[in-house]
């Protein structure tokens, strides 16, 4: 079916696809804030790469909506409130829900098994204490039952939105406690999914995706008041402000 193959676990890593989950990283803790230009010449020398790759990231960073890109005038991060956030947060959490209720009423054994394999890694990252992986992982999770709705335009629309909420989704999982919390409620998920309980299931699967946001804005708003420290100072605060979420 083509939703699966859509929805296949990338390759991992090229540059470009390193870079852009580095500028990522910088956007989602506020080190790039709403409206930095993204200058490709300070950026190359920073990461040690050339532009060509660099110029691949902030493409990719374009079409998911996080960087725009200007004729003539280069790239800037996009500006995007907590509130847009939360409500960017509060649709996910439907479309999720949507495809946890079809799921638990039209996955097949395959399915089943694809979950359970993507549920077994994020527990082996979840004990390594790896949240870079975890994240990948968690990622083919929501991607399994994506696939198991069977719904190509569903997951197409998850996927978008997904993409979009893409860098925000990794600073909540280097939280205290985080990846142990989130990997408890996908159990809750996989149980109802494989006992097929439609409304369960979806219940459990929205509540993980607000709870998530929730805690990413909160998050976000305290960050943004730091986001002129660059001093050791305002590291350490940043640190604790993390530390306390």
């Amino acid at each position: 079916m083509k939703t699966k193959r859509a929805l296949s676990k990338p390759k991992a890593g090229t540059r470009a696809e390193s870079l852009r989950e580095a500028i990522e990283d910088k956007i989602a803790t506020g080190a790039f804030p709403p409206g930095m230009h993204l200058d490709e010449c300070e950026l190359a020398q920073k990461f040690g790469v050339s532009r060509t790759p660099l110029r691949e990231a902030l493409i990719q960073l374009s079409t998911m909506g996080i960087v725009l890109i200007r004729p003539r005038r280069g790239a800037v991060v996009a500006d995007v409130t907590p509130q847009r956030l939360l409500e960017m947060f509060e649709v996910m959490a439907e479309l999720e829900a949507m495809c946890a209720r079809l799921a638990a009423r039209r996955m097949s054994d395959a399915d089943q098994q694809e979950l359970l394999r993507a549920h077994r890694a994020c527990e082996a990252a979840c004990v390594a204490a790896d949240p870079d992986n975890h994240y990948h992982e968690n990622e083919h999770f929501h991607h399994a039952i994506y696939a198991a709705a069977h719904s190509d335009f569903l997951a197409e629309q998850a996927l978008a939105l997904q993409r979009r909420l893409r860098p925000y989704g990794r600073l909540p999982l280097r939280v205290r406690n985080r990846m142990s919390t989130s990997f408890s409620e996908h159990t809750q998920v996989v149980e109802a999914l494989l006992q097929g309980d439609a409304e369960a299931a979806a219940g459990r699967l929205r509540k993980h995706i607000l709870v998530q946001g929730e805690r990413f804005t909160d998050l976000l708003a305290s960050l943004a008041t730091l986001r002129a420290g660059s001093s050791p100072s305002a590291r350490e605060t940043t640190r604790n402000v993390a530390a306390a979420t």
